[in-house]
């Protein structure tokens, strides 16, 4: 069954030899799908026939939004610590014990519901591929249902075990850390493809976290690190000397982090709704961009320092509060997401890809910036099938 989505005012494909510059912009474009996949894109008057077509009538299309860190199998509240915050209290890390309180003694059932919830949220905004992570467990049973959980809703699953030291280990790291290595991985490892680590001050150290990423690492896991959020630290150097995936936060960085990576192909996820909510510096996405630097944005929605699930939101605060043009913006949600998750099916509208495809009730993509807030995302594609 073949589906033509034409009169595309702006097409992004971010493939740069489909169009105009880095975003492959298409005018009065149009889109074959057929079963999964992109088949044909092109301009509306070279359109092919199909089995069915729908006319776009001048709004734009770009690729689904990648969501590449988001912290959603949680359960329990944190209105009183966001509102505190907002009168001053300043964030810090121990929050997240208020939510593995709450997430320990929550079902299955109420777990599952509340991915559900969240993912099918993301999804109404755009969002096609979403990483999700544990974290709020940490126990080995608690952890390891939290993935089981997760895989439900995503292919992309984090191990997250070491988020912070939990209350009963707080006299013993180094006993929690030979928890996560151990036990808590041979359990967890069936369910997840990454290993992550929250490498800051009041979590892990650079020693620690190098122990727990190799242990993933050991048993086929591929690192992420929450990197460099609350201050300078270890975190993004030990991430590129790992070939992780992924650097995430990136907010506090020295010109030798930003070398590095350069030098490398982890990708600097920024998370610009973390300093949104907690009143915090924004990354530098101009520095990192300038130095050639691959950039993804994310939501990192967590209940505690970034309770949003809107990548729209993310990329009108990465052009106004972070350097990023509209179009490097867009790029980093879609093409720079995917990037940070290895991926090269997705995040590129182009023929082979899976067909994610979002329409705008706008007639470009810059429009997402231009007016934040609104709620531009008209309908979308997820695998071929039209499912918002």
């Amino acid at each position: 069954m073949t589906t033509l989505i034409s009169n595309i005012a702006t097409l992004v494909t971010n493939d740069p030899s489909l169009g105009r510059g880095p975003l492959g912009l298409v005018e009065d474009a149009a889109v074959v799908i057929d079963g999964d996949r992109v088949v044909w894109i092109g301009t509306t008057s070279q359109a092919p026939a199909t089995d069915s077509h729908l006319d776009a009538e001048g709004r734009a299309v770009l690729p689904g939004f990648v969501d590449s860190h988001s912290h959603l199998v949680f359960a329990g509240d944190r209105t009183a610590e966001f509102n505190a915050r907002m009168e001053g209290r300043a964030y810090s890390a121990g929050g997240i014990r208020t939510t593995v309180a709450a997430t320990r003694a929550a079902t299955d059932a109420e777990l599952d519901a509340a991915v559900a919830r969240y993912t099918a949220e993301a999804l109404r905004q755009g969002t096609t591929t979403i990483e999700t992570k544990s974290g709020y467990g940490l126990t080995v049973a608690d952890e390891a249902r939290a993935l089981r959980v997760a895989a439900r809703h995503t292919d992309e699953v984090t191990f997250l075990g070491a988020h912070i030291v939990p209350d009963e280990y707080a006299d013993d790291p180094a006993g929690y850390v030979a928890l996560v290595t151990g036990a808590m991985l041979d359990a967890c490892a069936p369910h997840a493809r990454w290993v992550d680590v929250f490498c800051e001050r009041g979590a892990f150290d650079g020693d620690q976290a190098r122990a727990i990423l190799t242990a993933g690492r050991d048993r086929g896991l591929v690192p992420r690190v929450h990197a460099n959020q609350l201050g300078p630290g270890p975190g993004v150097q030990l991430a590129v000397e790992l070939d992780a995936a992924s650097a995430d936060h990136c907010t506090h960085l020295t010109d030798a982090d930003v070398d590095a990576l350069a030098g490398g192909r982890t990708v600097a996820t920024l998370l610009p709704g973390a300093e949104f909510s907690t009143r915090s510096r924004y990354p530098d996405a101009r520095r990192l961009l300038d130095a050639g630097v691959t950039v993804a944005l994310s939501t990192d929605c967590n209940p505690g320092s970034s309770f949003t699930s809107s990548m729209p939101f993310c990329v009108a605060l990465a052009v106004r509060e972070m350097g990023m043009t509209p179009d490097e913006a867009v790029h980093a949600a879609t093409a720079g997401g995917a990037a940070a998750l290895r991926r090269t099916d997705i995040g590129r509208l182009r023929p082979g890809a899976r067909a994610d495809l979002v329409l705008l009730d706008a007639p470009s993509h810059v429009h997402l910036a231009y007016r934040p807030g609104v709620p531009l995302v008209r309908a979308v594609w997820r695998a071929g099938a039209r499912v918002v």
